[in-house]
Parts: structure tokens; C-alpha cells; sequence
């Protein structure tokens, strides 16, 4: 085996990457062309069906200086709070901590955690609380940010939040199954989370 180790790493650092990042793929979608040649070859009398490059955006290009906006996109399931808005910076509850993002910020992507998403925008800031979801910020100044349910902060009533802290408390000290604690355990941390969002 320790025999052939050193012809393996030869092997490895001889290998180039052939994968490349998203920031040096083109910026428009390439056609297809194999497929439609085939099909023309195979059934020439019948239209070929739209492939999955036909329904993709082009994605923009990577501009060579920092933007001085950040353009968001934030969806929910049922909904789009914000498409396409332009702002100055948001600051995400990401499982890692509280994460600011300014234009040309490098490309990431954040589980989000129950907590307050800020969008700023000049002297204006929104504040929705997120239950959980996905931050995906691009290279090219864009974030989409996907949220299971949201709500503006302003329309969160305190009185709710106590009284569910405390019966998802009181449930997680009577539950005798996993199933009953692992929920329980959910709603205190969720409803811990708005409770500190509503009075930090």
C-alpha cells in the first residue's frame, strides 16, 4: 500500500481542477446544443422540448468594482417580501452568529437561525423576525434570502410571546417521549428568540 502512496500524489498534484466557480461561469446561459443536434438527428419533423437552460435566468455578471447597493430578494413560501430591492446593507441571523452584508460582500451561504433579519436602507430599517431558512449572497451584490415564515417585528404582540414561552416550558418539563421534547424544545427556542428580539 505505502508502495504506491507516492504514485498517487504525484497523481493528484498533476490533476487540475476541472470544476470551475460560479463567479467564472458565464454570466448568460449557454444553449444547449448537443441535445438539439441529437434531436434534429433522431426526429427532425417535431420541435425539441424546452430543456432546463430555456427556463433559467441569466445570472449577472460579476461587475469588476464594488456596487454601492445591495440588491435582495427575500421569499417566503407563500409570499415575496422584498424582489429586487436595493439597500445599503442586511444583517442576518445566521446559526454562526449575527452576519452584516455589504455590497461585494464574497459569496456565502447561511442557515439561518430564529432571530431578527435588519434591512437597511439610508436611515430606514425594517426588522422582520425569521423563524429559520437559507441566506445565499452572491458575488455580483446579490442575496436572496429564504425564510420559512416571517413577520415584521412591529406586528408581534409581547403578551403572545410570554404565555407561549411559558407553556412550551411547562411541556418540555412533562414531555416523556423524544417526539414531545424535541417539539417542545422548538417552541422554547423560538418563542426565547422573539422574546429577545421584542426586548433587546
Amino acid at each position: 500500500m505505502f508502495r504506491h502512496g507516492s504514485r498517487f500524489l504525484s497523481r493528484a498534484s498533476m490533476m487540475r481542477w476541472r470544476r470551475p466557480f460560479s463567479t467564472d461561469l458565464p454570466a448568460e446561459a449557454s444553449k444547449d446544443s448537443n441535445f438539439l443536434e441529437a434531436w434534429r438527428k433522431a426526429i427532425p419533423n417535431v420541435e425539441p422540448p424546452s430543456t432546463p437552460y430555456a427556463f433559467m435566468a441569466s445570472r449577472p455578471a460579476t461587475p469588476s468594482s464594488i456596487p454601492t447597493k445591495l440588491t435582495v430578494n427575500f421569499v417566503l413560501p407563500y409570499s415575496s417580501e422584498l424582489s429586487g430591492k436595493e439597500v445599503d446593507m442586511v444583517i442576518i441571523p445566521a446559526t454562526t452568529g449575527q452576519m452584516g452584508v455589504l455590497p461585494g460582500h464574497v459569496a456565502t451561504i447561511a442557515e439561518l437561525k430564529p432571530g431578527i433579519l435588519s434591512v437597511h436602507e439610508g436611515n430606514d430599517v425594517s426588522k422582520y423576525f425569521v423563524s429559520g431558512g437559507f441566506a445565499f449572497v452572491h458575488a455580483n451584490s446579490f442575496a436572496d434570502i429564504i425564510a420559512v415564515e416571517a413577520v415584521p417585528l412591529d406586528r408581534i404582540d409581547p403578551n403572545l410571546v410570554q404565555k407561549g414561552l411559558t407553556d412550551f416550558t411547562q411541556k418540555l418539563s412533562t414531555a416523556s417521549t423524544d417526539v414531545e421534547k424535541a417539539e417542545a424544545q422548538i417552541g422554547v427556542d423560538v418563542h426565547s428568540a422573539l422574546n429577545a428580539a421584542l426586548t433587546g
